[in-house]
């Protein structure tokens, strides 16, 4: 997706991917610009961490507690920033102030939806498998916490359900709660793949609106490409290859 859009642009740059393990984070992360970074995404687990090891932040990652973009500045000062949030009111397209949202799950996108939903004027519950998880983030960010996700205009699944491929729908239904129940008028699933994900398929079977992951993942990388670049993304050029590359099931 960015290769693309660098390239549509003629910027003689490229984007990598970096498997690093929790413990190897910040020393990794620290080290990058000194070998010619601009800057980077981190996706889970390092969402948290991304935030505590940056010199300044975004009045939005500070807010949600969780940054998705560092930019690299230059004398190696690292800002932190969080695209999931705003990247998830644009692929939504549509107001929601008044409407009641439901967020499953308490990690980093979930903090991230959460914030962003609360600020665009809906009333937010979040539910998580982990009470305990879900109580915190809900006292953090002013919004409710509940036991059961209940009646919703709007669904979003911040959780890894789906991210494997060998899971049934049933089964992944029962882990969120909503085995039995019936869709929302618009679902977004954050779990991104090129195969329908159970909860995307429990919801168009319902006739919900459906916002995969994928659509989510280029609206939150387009911000992300226009910090490191200073330039607007193209962003129908990101959408086909975001969706023309995806593999099976990525996160």
């Amino acid at each position: 997706m960015h290769n693309a859009a660098f390239e549509a642009l003629g910027l003689e740059w490229r984007y990598l991917a970096l498997g690093v393990p929790p413990e190897r984070f910040e020393e990794t992360v620290k080290a990058l610009p000194a070998s010619g970074y601009r800057g980077v995404n981190v996706t889970v687990p390092h969402k948290l961490a991304a935030l505590r090891l940056a010199d300044r932040s975004s009045a939005a990652a500070a807010a949600i507690g969780a940054a998705n973009t560092l930019t690299f500045a230059g004398g190696g000062e690292i800002a932190a920033e969080n695209t999931d949030a705003p990247g998830l009111i644009a692929a939504i397209g549509a107001p929601s102030a008044g409407l009641r949202a439901v967020v499953l799950g308490a990690g980093g996108a979930a903090r991230a939806a959460a914030w962003a939903l609360r600020e665009a004027g809906a009333a937010v519950s979040v539910w998580n498998r982990t009470r305990e998880r879900a109580v915190r983030l809900a006292s953090e960010l002013g919004v409710r916490q509940v036991d059961r996700p209940g009646a919703a205009h709007l669904l979003v699944n911040a959780t890894t359900i789906g991210l494997d491929a060998d899971v049934e729908e049933r089964a992944a239904l029962d882990s969120l709660g909503l085995a039995g129940a019936d869709p929302p008028a618009t679902v977004v699933d954050l779990v991104y793949a090129r195969a329908t994900t159970p909860v995307c398929a429990w919801a168009e079977r319902g006739g919900a609106r459906v916002i995969d992951g994928l659509e989510v993942l280029v609206r939150q990388g387009a911000l992300s490409f226009e910090l490191w670049t200073g330039q607007s993304a193209p962003l129908e050029i990101m959408r086909a290859a975001a969706r023309g590359a995806a593999p099976d099931r990525v996160r």
